[in-house]
């Protein structure tokens, strides 16, 4: 839900007068303070690990974070929000010869069912899909995160999840700030949406998904990731008056069809 608001709301920002960089740059910063009150609060909850690891999470995270951002200033937030949702299909690929990790004949199920939900729910911009830049941005995207979020499935095995954010910021921000340089937006009503609506749910959402990687297996949490587009479209219609066409509604409860099935039976082989 976090993920799908976050990406209209950055296609929000960039119509007001933010670069892909720059909201990158107000993600990343608001991330590192809020990691640091965290801290604060809580002394002790910084606490690395696998340094080498940590540094690959930033890196390859905040390359993918700041490559969507590009896409989602270039192309529709659907079809890139499409594009960079095939991520758990290479951190599944990825999972499966590092960490030997592979899915079941239900985890695949699932996916598939998800895959094609997803594909009916944004069905209008997959069929004008073009390879320009902001298309070529989101592939590249998706195959960055998807060796980043397997080096969080690794991570969690050591590091918490408040330390494993706090990398993925600091890459991001290095990454991104070298890009936002030239005139920025004055407009206090989008600076409130990137700072609360961006940078907020950002957090809000990456820690829980870094949470969530202790706890389920990459294919699993593929499956629950795939919902991220039936969000974005549910949030568009709600936030841009984007309307619902009856095979997006098939779409979304095929989504979550898939979801459900998966996480049941995936339940199910745990308590075996």
């Amino acid at each position: 839900m976090l993920f799908g608001l976050m990406a209209v709301l950055t296609r929000i920002t960039t119509r007001q007068g933010f670069s892909a960089a720059q909201i990158a740059v107000v993600r990343f910063a608001v991330g590192l303070g809020l990691s640091g009150l965290w801290f604060a609060a809580r002394p002790g909850t910084f606490a690395p690990v696998q340094h080498r690891l940590l540094i690959t999470r930033g890196a390859l995270g905040g390359l993918a974070a700041f490559l969507y951002f590009v896409a989602l200033s270039r192309i529709p937030a659907g079809e890139a929000t499409l594009l960079n949702n095939t991520f758990p299909i290479w951190a599944t690929l990825l999972a499966s010869i590092t960490l030997h990790e592979r899915p079941t004949v239900h985890i695949a199920v699932g996916l598939g069912l998800a895959s094609i939900g997803v594909s009916l729910v944004l069905r209008d911009n997959a069929a004008h899909i073009a390879f320009g830049w902001g298309e070529l941005a989101a592939i590249a995207s998706a195959l960055l995160a998807g060796g980043a979020v397997t080096a969080i499935r690794a991570l969690r095995a050591t590091d918490n999840a408040p330390t494993i954010f706090f990398a993925f910021c600091l890459g991001g921000l290095l990454v991104s700030w070298p890009f936002a340089l030239g005139s920025w937006p004055a407009e206090p009503t989008a600076w409130a949406i990137a700072l609360i609506g961006v940078g907020g749910t950002s957090f809000g959402a990456q820690l829980l998904m870094t949470q969530s990687y202790g706890e389920l297996t990459v294919p699993e949490a593929a499956i629950w990731q795939q919902l991220t587009p039936v969000m974005t479209y549910l949030w568009a219609i709600g936030l841009l008056g984007e309307q619902l066409a009856l095979v997006g509604a098939v779409g979304v409860l095929l989504g979550i069809s898939g979801v459900v099935y998966a996480s049941v039976t995936a339940r199910a082989r745990r308590r075996e």
